[in-house]
């Protein structure tokens, strides 16, 4: 086998080489490519009895690729969003192999026409302002744990911050003086700022002067002054979720998540009138026509809509 043509050694070259030095991507997806990668190799073991180290590029043509991505959906029970995001994984490395091998072009261009399947866009999940109060007072604020998880939930649903961005922020991104806000390093490395109520500044102003645990940087460390894991944020949510919905039976019936938080922020905004291109803005969407989204998920401003029409004469119906 040529070594030049050897799958591994590409894939080495593709994240060290394109990603990590050429692109700067961020960590995020490095992780995201690297899954895939792990899956697809995992998948060539079974079905061509091949390791790693012993696949060709050849090896990788539309049917395996095909049947690799079918089985991410009929046997790992991945969504059409989930299969999609990995062939995208999947085309930026043979986009990155068309310079590396130009031989192989031709299998390389099959692959990248594999088309992304069309699917069905869900409804955006959010939470009324009653059910945010409601979790948010489900948290024992005489406990250290307690206050850690109202600030950090507090602060997601005022802001919006993406839970990647929840877990990384450091105590100095905080700043508390005139014009109080968050700057979070956000999608495709792009620093924000984005504002504080009165409210999250004065909680964030008592958890700043909390003794930092362990020495810890990061504004919300576990108890070892580690930082968080987005595991760790779901299961607290969780935990906090299930009290508040003994008062708010409404929850029970949702799947609520940090992305829900980072919804129903963006809920409120536009309950409030705010254009969908500031809440781009403040969400940090590379396209308006994502933020768009929640305008079709907002019943209520629909319904006022509705009520500015004139209705129709009673006498024109039959």
């Amino acid at each position: 086998m040529n070594p030049a043509c050897n799958v591994a050694t590409l894939i080495e070259h593709y994240f060290t080489e394109r990603l990590m030095r050429q692109r700067n991507v961020s960590a995020n997806t490095i992780a995201s490519y690297r899954d895939t990668f792990r899956l697809l190799f995992t998948f060539a073991q079974a079905r061509l009895r091949k390791p790693p180290s012993a696949l060709a590029l050849d090896d990788l043509d539309v049917p395996f690729i095909s049947a690799f991505l079918a089985d991410l959906e009929t046997k790992r029970g991945a969504s059409v969003g989930t299969r999609n995001l990995r062939l995208t994984a999947i085309r930026s490395f043979f986009r990155f192999a068309s310079f590396e091998e130009p031989a192989h072009s031709a299998l390389i261009q099959r692959v990248l026409a594999i088309p992304s399947k069309r699917h069905d866009k869900r409804q955006v999940h959010f939470l009324t302002r009653p059910e945010i109060e409601a979790v948010l007072a489900a948290t024992d604020r005489t406990t250290w744990l307690g206050r850690r998880d109202h600030t950090l939930l507090l602060l997601a649903a005022q802001t919006g911050l993406r839970l990647s961005e929840l877990i990384n922020l450091d105590r100095d991104a905080i700043h508390l003086g005139a014009g109080a806000h968050v700057r979070c390093v956000g999608k495709g490395r792009k620093e924000r700022c984005t504002p504080l109520t009165s409210l999250a500044r004065s909680v964030l102003q008592a958890w700043l002067k909390e003794p930092a645990c362990h020495g810890a940087s990061a504004l919300f460390p576990n108890v070892h002054g580690a930082r968080l894991s987005a595991d760790s944020v779901q299961s607290l949510l969780a935990k906090h979720v299930r009290v508040a919905s003994k008062r708010y039976p409404s929850l029970a019936s949702k799947r609520v998540s940090p992305h829900v938080l980072r919804h129903s922020a963006a809920m409120e905004l536009l309950q409030a009138g705010v254009d969908c291109s500031v809440i781009a803005l403040w969400l940090g969407h590379e396209s308006i026509e994502t933020t768009q989204t929640y305008l079709h998920a907002h019943l209520a401003l629909k319904e006022a809509a509705l009520a500015k029409l004139k209705p129709y004469e009673r006498g024109s119906l039959p």
